[in-house]
């Protein structure tokens, strides 16, 4: 890897797409837009690269990578569909919806990428310059993202670089994302299981299958992640988070939902004024890295539960986890 402490931001033209092919070539790591959450890349073939991968973001070794392809016949060569996981690659692909799947035989993806296990992760982005990349470089792209371990995810690629310049070889600029949460992870390995509640809400996905979805299995102590994002204390912020919210305490900044914030905060910014849980999700991770910055503790108010809602409470829960 070549980072250092100059790791340049470029507009993503197809110049600089080219660029960052050949450094994910080279073994290096790019990050890059999607429609979710900015991603750190790296070949999801290549073991070494996939270490350095880790090491940049100092992520637990047993948290499993998403591998993001272009297209459904990309991942078909990498995994193994069943019915359903094909009828929600058909209805979400290209979008926020990953599916882990029993490998394929002879599945390219680096064991480390996988954290051992016989599943993979795998996703197909809906954004022209992840697909531009993916194209260009030709090989599944490991990439969670581009922030260090447990922070908040990057939502711009200046968000990118306050935490990885240096650690990094290249990122990408395409603007802020648009969905603003990961994707939402479904495990179809036998019956479709929701792993992680993201940008394409469980009611939609309820319906294309029709039928629920279970919920998580619980995992024992000392087990490891099935999924990307199942760590309880991740999306991290350094300030404590107070949730649920109906009174601001003296010294805290506030994170509202809705016309009405609360009153007596240093410190507010709001999730969505008209109550929009799309607006909420788009906004989130930037606005719990600003509030971070004022070395206070985070009130926030109660957000409704309900489609991306689901999500929104449960990346809170995880930032308001003991740590």
């Amino acid at each position: 890897m070549t980072a250092g402490p100059a790791t340049g931001i470029l507009p993503a033209d197809a110049e600089a797409i080219a660029a960052a092919a050949d450094v994910l070539a080279g073994g290096g790591l790019v990050a890059f837009p999607t429609e979710t959450v900015y991603g750190l890349g790296a070949d999801a073939t290549n073991g070494e690269a996939v270490a350095r991968l880790y090491a940049a973001k100092g992520r637990p070794a047993f948290n499993p990578l998403i591998a993001h392809v272009p297209d459904l016949a990309a991942a078909r060569a990498l995994a193994r569909f069943d019915a359903a996981a094909g009828t929600l690659a058909q209805a979400f692909w290209p979008g926020p919806l990953t599916l882990v799947l029993p490998k394929a035989k002879g599945c390219a993806v680096a064991d480390l990428a996988t954290a051992g296990l016989d599943t993979v992760a795998i996703r197909v982005p809906d954004h022209p310059v992840a697909q531009a990349l993916l194209r260009a470089f030709g090989r599944p792209v490991a990439a969670p993202s581009a922030n260090r371990s447990g922070h908040v995810s990057p939502t711009t690629a200046q968000h990118v670089h306050d935490d990885l310049a240096g650690r990094i070889d290249l990122i990408l600029d395409g603007g802020p994302t648009a969905v603003g949460l990961e994707s939402t992870i479904v495990a179809c390995v036998g019956e479709p299981r929701l792993l992680r509640p993201g940008g394409t809400p469980r009611g939609d996905i309820e319906r294309v299958l029709g039928r629920p979805l279970a919920d998580p299995p619980g995992q024992h102590a000392g087990e490891g992640p099935l999924a990307p994002g199942m760590l309880a204390s991740h999306y991290a912020p350094k300030a404590a988070l107070r949730l649920d919210a109906t009174a601001v305490y003296p010294g805290e900044v506030l994170l509202a939902f809705g016309p009405r914030p609360l009153a007596g905060a240093k410190a507010t910014l709001n999730l969505s004024a008209r109550g929009d849980l799309v607006e909420a999700a788009a906004n989130l991770f930037s606005h719990l890295r600003a509030l971070d910055t004022a070395g206070a503790t985070i009130a926030v108010m109660p957000v409704p539960h309900e489609g991306l809602g689901e999500a929104i409470n449960d990346r809170l829960a995880r930032a308001a986890a003991p740590r």
